[in-house]
């Protein structure tokens, strides 16, 4: 299914969801360090650079692609660190990357046309920053800290939304499924 807006092609999954994809962007394999930028609605929130797939994308294209746009940055794709449901209002399906940056253009896309910042947070500070605004943004991060290992990773049970257990996919992907608490969730 696929709705339209002036300027871009929503797609949505069987199940209705919103196709997304993200990068958690590193500034090395350490993965100490998470790159945020600055919401296109609220500038003076951070988020995770990502967005909608186009029609016929796959999820690793859409995440590099939605980064580069946003972030300007590239770098070497990683794990997918799971895939994250957020069913309040809207719902959304969002594929989650790490991407380890290694080149950083001084102008991108989303700085000249809408004045998009990006800033370098410790793993601990970008959880307290997007906690307030974008609790999904942060459980990203929480699950980075949380898996060394990429085929063996906790789910989180959609019933209260924070019940890890050892999960391994059919095809090795891990899956997490994240239930937002709050309604006052803020949309980029």
């Amino acid at each position: 299914m696929m709705k339209f807006k002036p300027n871009q092609t929503r797609t949505y999954d069987g199940e209705g969801f919103k196709r997304r994809a993200a990068c958690l962007c590193l500034k090395s394999e350490k993965e100490d360090e998470v790159l945020l930028v600055s919401s296109s609605r609220h500038p003076d929130h951070w988020i995770v650079p990502g967005g909608g797939m186009e029609p016929e994308e796959e999820p690793c294209g859409a995440a590099v692609r939605e980064t580069y746009e946003e972030a300007g940055v590239k770098g070497k794709l990683g794990r997918l660190l799971g895939i994250f449901e957020h069913n309040q209002d809207s719902k959304h399906r969002t594929y989650v990357y790490t991407l380890v940056v290694t080149e950083t253009l001084e102008d991108w896309e989303d700085s000249v046309s809408i004045g998009r910042k990006r800033k370098w947070f410790k793993v601990d500070e970008a959880i307290r920053v997007l906690q307030s605004h974008k609790p999904d943004h942060a459980e990203y991060i929480r699950t980075l800290m949380n898996t060394s290992n990429p085929n063996c990773s906790p789910v989180y049970n959609s019933t209260n939304g924070n019940t890890p257990s050892a999960h391994v996919s059919d095809n090795n992907t891990p899956h997490y499924v994240v239930c937002s608490s709050g309604s006052d969730l803020v949309n980029r």
